[in-house]
C-alpha cells in the first residue's frame, strides 16, 4: 500500500504544494522563501527518512508568519493523509538528539488526538537569519501536530553551556532533528496486524 500524499493549499496569503512519501526516502526539495525554515524542513525529511517536497509562495512582503504557519499546516495534513488508517504502524516514537551543547527530546503518538506540548528557553534571540522569528517555532509545531492529528511533545532539555546564552539556531535545529527521528520510529510498519489501539481506530 502506498503511503503518500499530495496537499495543495491556497489562501489569500499563501499558495502551497506538499508531496510526501513515508516509505521512499529520497530527495528532499524545499522552497518556502524563508531560508532557515527551508533548512529545518530539510532536516525533517532527511532525518525522518521521508520523500518530501515543499513549495510555498507567500506574502513575505508582510512577514514570514503566514508562510511558516500555512506550510506547517500543509505538511501536517500530508502526514495525516499518508498515514491513512494507520494499520500496522508502530504508533509511538521518541528520540533524544544532541546538537553540540544542545539536547532535545521529542515524543510522538499517532493518536488521532491533536495535542502539542512545547518547551524551550524564553531567552532565545528573536530572529534566526533575516526572516525567521524564533517565536514561531512553537506555532509551527502546534500547526503541524494539530493537522497531523498526533500528540507531540518537544522539550529542550539542555540549551546552552553554563553561563552562556543559548544559540537559537542550534536550539531550533535540534528540535526538528528530534521530531524527525521520533516520527521515523512512529510511522514505521512493524509487521503487526491491525490498528495499534484497543479502540480499533486511531
Amino acid at each position: 500500500m502506498s503511503r503518500t500524499a499530495v496537499i495543495e493549499r491556497k489562501t489569500g496569503e499563501t499558495k502551497i504544494r506538499v508531496a510526501l512519501d513515508l516509505d521512499a526516502p529520497g530527495a528532499v526539495e524545499v522552497s518556502t522563501g524563508v531560508g532557515f525554515f527551508d533548512h529545518m524542513l530539510h532536516q525533517l525529511g532527511k532525518h525522518g527518512g521521508f520523500g518530501l517536497s515543499v513549495q510555498t509562495d507567500g506574502d513575505l512582503h508582510i512577514d514570514a508568519h503566514h508562510s511558516l504557519e500555512d506550510t506547517a499546516i500543509a505538511v501536517g495534513q500530508a502526514f495525516a493523509e499518508a498515514l491513512g488508517d494507520k494499520v500496522g504502524v508502530r504508533r509511538f516514537g521518541d528520540a533524544t538528539v544532541p546538537l553540540d551543547e544542545v539536547a532535545v527530546r521529542a515524543v510522538v503518538d499517532l493518536s488521532g488526538r491533536p495535542y502539542v506540548v512545547h518547551e524551550e528557553p524564553l531567552d532565545l534571540a528573536p530572529m534566526i537569519g533575516p526572516q525567521y522569528p524564533t517565536s514561531m517555532t512553537r506555532h509551527i509545531w502546534e500547526s503541524f501536530g494539530h493537522h497531523a492529528r498526533m500528540t507531540l511533545h518537544v522539550s529542550v532539555i539542555r540549551a546552552s553551556n553554563p553561563g552562556q546564552k543559548p544559540d537559537a539556531h542550534h536550539v531550533v535545529e535540534a528540535q526538528f532533528k528530534a521530531v524527525a527521528r521520533a516520527l521515523r520510529d512512529a510511522v514505521r510498519l512493524d509487521g503487526t496486524a491491525g490498528v495499534p489501539s484497543t479502540k480499533g481506530i486511531l
